[in-house]
């Protein structure tokens, strides 16, 4: 196995965690789904930092295998996220298909390792080599995506399976519909000895309290009526393949359900706000960064002219935006401290991610994009 570099969290090129996959090991892995593997090759290795990922050529077309540690994610884990692509694929949404064994099974551990197998989508990569969280390139991508996750979510309500057993890298909203958020995050770290070591070495209740405070209690009053709903989680650009190269190009396929979960549509779509319209690395480089207010407007008339939402998800919406990456920061701060043993990411998972997402929304710049979701929710039918 050899390492090479792959996208940091702060948008450069860092050595990866997790060694590449190899061929012998490619090899070794299509014979657990029976697939001859005689004359297989890797055409290409995905540069995602949270696992390894390549596409395998075969001589029947080609297929994308990902690796991750068992430590994060046993096979029985990756069925939980196999089961709701494969019920959004029976109803017609863009997803790349999960392949199963002669034996049923989509996902297999071995050694150390947990592994999956997808058909590649269909459409064009065109954020391939674009870090995460990069914005879209135009406001039609913008209203494309926006349409994209409202039909998703529309195919999603029949999907009535429990919330993931899984709780490293999962993203849901477990501690800010809580009504003490800090009990909630107690709780979970004392369950999770990583990320209870970690925050013993900070002042964490009180700057996680001050953090929450200009926007908990709005949401709370309006989350207990939210319906719930298995949600993507991880809905930026470099997720989605096109219809082709063009700046009027539709979504064809939805890929990486790995952070899926049970949540809300209100905290996918505010998820999807905040990773494709927010200079995060910009901000994080100590850099002034404001939204892109157009490609904010792109999103939401996508999204409501499919499914429309009713007045109280509308305020919900602006209400969660400020708080709606709390969960998933705490479980990066877990992995990175506990799994990768990197200090400097769960650093920035902390105060970058948990901490200053919550108080970029204080700053001119947050306000100002709240106050402008504010306006196209009320002038967008």
């Amino acid at each position: 196995m050899s390492i090479a570099t792959v996208h940091s969290m702060r948008g450069d090129a860092e050595a990866a965690a997790w060694p590449r996959l190899g061929l012998e090991e490619v090899r070794r892995v299509l014979g657990l789904w029976d697939i001859p593997a005689a004359e297989a090759h890797i055409a290409w290795h995905s540069p995602r930092p949270l696992s390894a990922a390549a596409i395998v050529c075969l001589p029947d077309g080609p297929v994308f295998m990902k690796r991750h540690s068992r430590r994060v994610r046993e096979a029985a884990h990756l069925e939980e996220e196999h089961r709701f692509i494969a019920h959004l694929f029976a109803r017609g949404v863009g997803v790349s298909r999960v392949l199963q064994s002669a034996r049923g099974q989509s996902a297999f551990a071995d050694g150390e390792w947990s592994y999956e197998l997808h058909e590649i989508g269909a459409g064009v990569d065109l954020y391939r080599a674009a870090v995460s969280w990069s914005p879209f390139t135009g406001y039609h991508h913008a209203v494309a995506a926006g349409r994209a996750l409202a039909a998703m979510h529309i195919a999603s309500t029949s999907y009535l399976a429990p919330p993931r057993s899984a709780d490293l890298l999962v993203s849901n909203d477990a501690v800010i519909r809580c009504a003490d958020p800090l009990e909630a995050v107690r709780l979970a770290a004392d369950a999770r000895a990583a990320l209870g070591d970690y925050l013993r070495q900070h002042r964490w209740r009180e700057e996680l309290a001050a953090a929450l405070a200009p926007f908990h209690s709005r949401y709370l009053e309006l989350s207990a009526s939210l319906q719930p709903l298995w949600t993507h989680n991880d809905w930026h650009a470099s997720n989605l393949l096109w219809s082709d190269s063009g700046p009027t190009a539709d979504v064809r396929t939805i890929l990486d359900f790995g952070l899926s979960d049970r949540t809300t549509a209100i905290y996918d779509l505010a998820t999807a706000i905040e990773r494709n319209t927010i200079p995060w690395l910009e901000i994080q480089a100590g850099r002034p960064g404001s939204a892109d207010l157009d490609l904010v407007s792109g999103l939401l008339r996508g999204y409501l002219r499919s499914a429309p939402l009713a007045p109280l998800e509308r305020a919900a919406l602006v209400a969660i935006l400020p708080i709606v990456h709390v969960g998933y920061a705490l479980t990066e701060i877990d992995y990175f401290h506990g799994i990768t043993r990197s200090s400097e990411n769960a650093d920035l998972a902390y105060r970058g991610f948990l901490l200053g997402h919550c108080h970029w929304f204080e700053e001119a710049p947050g306000q100002a994009l709240l106050a402008h979701m504010r306006e196209q929710l009320q002038s967008i039918p």
